[in-house]
């Protein structure tokens, strides 16, 4: 497809940095995105969460930026700007007007190569507390909050860098050392452990000469070793049950399942949505809507670098019974392998995931962030019209397939019940 053809040029310097440039003159914008080959999965046990502690720490200032002035020179530009963690990497962002490009990678390029000389030991104290008050809020206080960290650390092998939340532990949060995070920094943060993205309304020269001038003569960094993952397989379905400060009770299913761009990954990703992608999807349908058992449910299938799992979350109604919901759950993915699905069904689903995806490329920073993270996991930009391909291969045989080749193996089963609810 034309549209999804998108021209770009990658080029690395000396020091290892990989720059990729895409040329968009539509609106007077400009994107600047870095990926860092770092998340949750490079940590050690006992050092849980330091990937995303280093989130916050950049952008606490660095040798030439003051604390909170990143914030600020970005957004008084009329700017916007983020970062995320993942277990797979670490990811910044600035998108503004196509004048202030200088500007964000003069900003990039000081927290990269002059962060320590700013880092000290009230700043990463500080940033503790606001870990830990996150991991709090969002996890350990937040009703079903500790559900996704039950599921992972119960799923995946003790050794596999996906059994632990990208948060980390609270335990880990309170005791990491100036000298832990200052390693940290050394080992990941490096222009050749990155890829930096420009995109969108930019003089081609200019940005290659602002990229030499500000990443240039910041070193590189001792190559990471790539990680060695062995996951065993469930030999057993395993039943958790969680009391929490919840007025429903919340069944959670989850199954190891297809990587990143593997082989299985797009027909479950298609599967997940026939169940509970619409109204008339069949979980929904049947429970939410026919039979009035569920408040909610949904399916999706998460994919990363080293692995991959698939997980069916429904609220139960009041006065039903989770293995009400369960027993139903089981008989249309029965159903589903037995009796296979419809091509309306399919093409509807193919024609819903290609739509949100074009339109997801409408925003320059989705735009710009598709390029990283293809490069990331393909080692190919512009690979948009492969991706959407994949969908658009996957036959009813398929969905049969991968139905019965993962959501009939072992999984866990988490329950989450009220504190008061002894069942």
């Amino acid at each position: 497809m034309k549209l999804l053809n998108i021209s770009y040029e990658k080029y690395k310097l000396d020091n290892g940095l990989e720059v990729i440039l895409h040329q968009n003159k539509n609106l007077p914008m400009v994107a600047v995105n870095i990926w860092y080959k770092v998340g949750s999965a490079q940590e050690v046990k006992g050092k849980t969460g330091i990937a995303h502690l280093f989130e916050h720490m950049m952008f606490q200032g660095s040798e030439n930026v003051a604390k909170e002035m990143h914030f600020r020179y970005i957004q008084e530009a009329g700017g916007t700007l983020n970062g995320s963690t993942s277990f797979d990497r670490t990811n910044y962002y600035e998108k503004g007007p196509s004048n202030f490009l200088e500007v964000a990678l003069w900003l990039e390029s000081d927290r990269m190569g002059y962060l320590l000389p700013a880092l000290d030991q009230d700043k990463l104290d500080n940033q503790k507390d606001v870990v830990y008050n996150e991991r709090l809020e969002r996890y350990d206080n937040q009703p079903y909050g500790l559900a996704w960290e039950l599921l992972i650390t119960n799923l995946y092998d003790k050794s596999h860098p996906y059994s632990w939340s990208t948060i980390g532990f609270a335990d880990d949060i309170k005791n990491y050392t100036l000298a832990d995070v200052k390693n940290f920094f050394r080992t990941y943060y490096a222009p050749n452990n990155a890829t930096l993205v420009i995109a969108g309304d930019f003089k081609r020269d200019k940005a290659v000469s602002f990229v030499e001038k500000y990443f240039a003569d910041i070193k590189n960094a001792q190559i990471v070793v790539p990680l060695k993952i062995s996951n065993g397989k469930l030999t057993q379905n395993k039943i958790i049950r969680h009391k929490d400060n919840v007025q429903l009770e919340r069944i959670y299913l989850s199954w190891l399942s297809d990587k990143a761009y593997g082989k299985d990954d797009a027909a479950l990703d298609i599967l997940s949505d026939l169940l509970t992608g619409s109204k008339n999807s069949r979980l929904y349908k049947t429970l939410v809507f026919e039979k009035e058992i569920a408040q909610d449910v949904t399916a999706f299938q998460f994919s990363g670098k080293y692995g991959g799992h698939f997980t069916i979350v429904a609220t139960v109604k009041p006065g039903k019974s989770i293995d009400e919901i369960k027993t139903k759950i089981f008989n249309i993915i029965s159903d589903l392998i037995k009796n296979g699905i419809s091509s309306k069904e399919l093409e509807k689903s193919k024609t819903g995931i290609k739509s949100s995806f074009i339109f997801s490329l409408q925003n320059l920073d989705s735009l710009a962030d598709h390029l990283n993270s293809y490069n990331f996991y393909l080692n190919e930009p512009n690979s948009f019209s492969y991706d959407l391909e994949r969908y658009n291969k996957v036959e009813e045989e398929d969905i049969i397939h991968v139905t019965d080749k993962y959501l009939s193996n072992p999984y866990i089963e988490l329950r989450v019940v009220p504190k008061d609810n002894e069942s």
